[in-house]
């Protein structure tokens, strides 16, 4: 899926879009920080429903802007085999460090443990108790949640960043916007003066810049949605390994 886009000269269309733009690139920190943080002592219901309406909102508004405030036309593009092989090659090859990393480094160093007792809770907060529904979560994040991030991060932010600014610095605003909201994630696992959170931190960050540079590239959702995926289902392949002791 792609959309129609051009460069703005006008300086009131280009402040109009600055402005959904800064929108789109805070709005997930603040829904992160609300229902991940300020209300991690509230009821499962509040917080699931401020996530569930927050994700609405988050997810709804770029088709909202392209579709309805600046009535642009969307094209569907088919993956090339080229963007296909680059998207499937990155995502695998972190996938492989990142097991790599939890298997010679995290574990035997006890790293892991420090965000065991978090995530044991949040896992537990969503209901979450047999392998059947971690499952179930985890295929729902590695294929679903993953193309929501990408169509929201690459396919517009990125995209429409491009439109008033070089893409170099699109692609740095969108990288940071898409890291901010995994900092507070980090933070709460690990603990915000621990050099991991910074340094896992600082992976997402380039992650985001390859895949920004890939859409860029090849001009298509397919090869960053793929690389997405095999990231997640690597991430939920490791922890699992954190709380298969909540499984029955």
């Amino acid at each position: 899926m792609n959309q129609e886009t051009h460069p703005i000269s006008r300086r009131g269309e280009t402040r109009f879009l600055g402005w959904a733009i800064l929108f789109a690139l805070t709005f997930p920190t603040l829904l992160t920080y609300v229902y991940f943080v300020h209300l991690r002592h509230a009821s499962e219901l509040l917080q699931h429903l401020v996530y569930s309406g927050g994700k609405i909102v988050q997810f709804g508004f770029p088709l909202f802007w392209v579709l309805v405030i600046e009535r642009r036309r969307l094209k569907w593009s088919w993956p090339h085999s080229q963007g296909l092989a680059a998207g499937f090659t990155f995502g695998l090859l972190v996938a492989v460090g990142m097991w790599a990393l939890y298997y010679f480094w995290l574990a035997p160093a006890g790293i892991m443990e420090q965000a065991a007792a978090p995530v044991r809770a949040k896992v537990s907060g969503f209901g979450i108790d047999d392998l059947k529904r971690y499952i179930a979560f985890g295929i729902f994040y590695t294929f679903v949640h993953s193309l929501a991030e990408e169509y929201y991060w690459r396919w517009y932010v990125f995209a429409e960043a491009t439109r008033i600014m070089p893409r170099p610095a699109a692609n740095l605003v969108s990288s940071l916007g898409f890291t901010a909201h995994h900092v507070l994630l980090l933070g709460t696992f690990f603990g915000y003066g621990n050099p991991v959170t910074w340094i896992f931190s600082a992976a997402i960050a380039v992650g985001g810049a390859v895949w920004a540079w890939m859409y860029g590239r090849y001009r298509s959702l397919y090869p960053v949605w793929l690389s997405h995926a095999l990231v997640d289902a690597a991430i939920f392949s490791i922890g699992y390994h954190l709380v298969r002791d909540l499984m029955k």
